[in-house]
């Protein structure tokens, strides 16, 4: 059935209203009402409102106990007969006392759907998989401790506002999203990376919360801060689109900084069978039967400042024109030389090519590697669990990008490094470095015969180290910080926008006449036009 707790409903005929990204509001697809974010927000807290008090009217039904682990600090309810002497999360012993509160308690739960038996088959097929692991021969005695767990999440569904840019680059972009159903932890003592790699769950399977669902399980209480709530929310939302933007703005260095203080967050119950006993976590969603486990040993990766990359980089150009050389006969000490002296024109094309990541310093990151059992999940079907046909994932609305056109913010598309600017992009460099051979060939009537290149052996030896380095410094730039700009028409289509370009300020033609006609400034520039122009008439008709 058709989730409708976080449906937000049209004032006009009562639908559920979906969000336009490009108008910033919720719309009804039946009667076209329309929503604003702020009338949404309220919609939901009034909902909250009122299934808070109907919790506090059920709480005194039910005999709940409340536990304190003197470890970890982890906060767990459940029933008054239920034998729970030890904390799963750390192994130390609980501290009891009774419980009679109901503000800990989220409006909303996902029931389980496996029995602890039915996770327990599951860990142990992974296990029996995944055998020669070393966490699967360690959890595979641990198996039996497996235990079920309604852990706290704050459910968010809404619109991300994102400001996002290249790590090297100087320009950001506008940027809307929309998020459903992302799920944030909100316990202290849990890895994030393991319980994120059992989800996702289905939230057809939400409904309004009872005290009845805690029958036969334990409630783990959310422990953690307003503000570490509110960053986690934002990491997930900004992770949750990273690959999108990766993948628009061409690169993996991104900065993504969101805002999802317009999202519809509801705290939720997620059910999950738990284990942790030293360096060995598993965890098994209580609804999918999906298995989260993670690695035992940390792994290590290793970041490069980027003076060191550009240093490895020329040596291994280097390595490789010494190699072609060897192997087309010249002598080693030939090819030394010859490589040696291109080695100083490589450093500084690579310092170049590199110095665009600044930001990059050596350090070493760890982290420890979450396996799972893949995206197949299942489902209950007449009393037996059965694997789920469709597979389950995360949704995220496209991003949609706005710029300011005319002064009015618009929805755009952004092309960066497209065949038609990658070409022109070479073909002017290529004009660059044969400059005077092209005005040479003009000024002879293209006489090939005729034409002389050492006439324009200085304009080489500037312009070969120049141009590339100009070419991966500039140009790339250009591309990246200047991208084509499409406008979406209201069909659907895009439109080339071509912004006019600036005009030339008076201050502007003024420094150029100075620098062409007063001294000193001006000798050097007609004795360089001098110097040119002579190269292309040698070039044209020889010595």
């Amino acid at each position: 059935m058709e989730n409708r707790i976080l449906d937000i409903h049209c004032p006009q005929c009562g639908a559920a209203a979906e969000f336009d990204i490009v108008r910033q509001r919720y719309v009804c697809g039946y009667c076209g009402g329309e929503v604003e974010i702020n009338a949404a927000l309220k919609e939901k807290q009034g909902f909250r409102k009122m299934r808070g008090n109907v919790l506090k009217e059920s709480v005194r039904k039910y005999k709940l106990i409340h536990a304190s682990c003197n470890g970890c600090g982890a906060e767990v309810v459940f029933e008054e007969s239920e034998a729970l002497s030890t904390c799963a999360f750390c192994g130390r012993n609980l501290v009891r006392s009774d419980y009679l509160d109901a503000r800990n308690m989220p409006e909303s739960v996902i029931p389980f759907g496996l029995t602890p038996e039915e996770a327990k088959d599951r860990l142990g097929e992974w296990c029996h998989a995944n055998s020669g692991k070393v966490e699967a021969k360690k959890l595979a005695g641990l198996v039996p401790e497996l235990k079920g767990f309604y852990l706290p999440y704050e459910l968010v569904q809404g619109p991300v506002h994102m400001k996002v840019s290249r790590m090297d680059g100087a320009r950001s972009y506008r940027c809307e999203g929309f998020m459903r159903d992302e799920f944030v932890n909100r316990s202290r003592q849990l890895d994030n990376l393991l319980l994120d790699g059992m989800e996702p769950f289905d939230l057809d399977g939400l409904t309004e919360f009872d005290f009845a669902y805690v029958a036969g399980q334990r409630v783990k209480v959310s422990d953690i801060e307003d503000k570490v709530l509110e960053d986690r929310v934002r990491e997930e939302a900004e992770k949750a689109y990273r690959p999108a933007v990766r993948k628009t703005l061409e690169t993996k260095a991104v900065e993504v900084d969101a805002d999802v203080s317009s999202a519809v967050r509801l705290p939720v119950l997620l059910p999950v069978y738990y284990i942790c006993r030293g360096d060995s976590m598993a965890a098994v969603n209580g609804q999918t039967g999906k298995v989260s486990v993670r690695a035992e040993k940390e792994s290590h990766y290793h970041f490069l400042p980027w003076w060191l990359k550009a240093i490895v980089a020329t040596l291994l150009f280097t390595g490789i024109i010494f190699g072609v050389f060897c192997l087309f006969g010249m002598e080693r000490g030939t090819s030394l030389l010859i490589a040696g002296v291109l080695t100083l024109y490589f450093i500084v094309v690579t310092l170049c090519l590199y110095s665009d990541t600044t930001r990059n310093s050596f350090s070493v990151v760890s982290g420890r590697e979450i396996f799972t059992s893949g995206e197949k999940t299942f489902h209950r079907d007449r009393g037996e669990l059965v694997l789920d046909e469709k597979l389950l994932a995360r949704k995220i609305e496209d991003p949609v990008y706005f710029s300011n056109i005319n002064g009015k913010e618009e929805p755009v598309i952004l092309r960066f490094t497209s065949p038609v600017r990658i070409a022109r992009m070479l073909f002017l460099a290529t004009v660059a470095l044969f400059l005077p051979v092209i005005i040479a060939l003009f000024l002879n009537g293209f006489n090939f015969s005729q034409l002389n290149l050492g006439g324009s052996a200085v304009w080489f030896c500037i312009a070969v180290p120049v141009v590339p380095i100009y070419l991966l410094k500039f140009g790339i730039v250009e591309l990246h910080d200047n991208p084509w700009i499409y406008r979406i028409r209201e069909d659907g289509g895009k439109k080339r926008y071509r912004p006019k370009g600036d005009k030339i300020s008076k201050d502007t033609v003024m420094d150029i006449l100075r620098i062409v006609f007063i001294p000193p400034a001006s000798l050097a520039v007609w004795f360089g036009i001098i110097c040119f122009f002579t190269m292309c008439y040698l070039t044209a008709f020889g010595w």
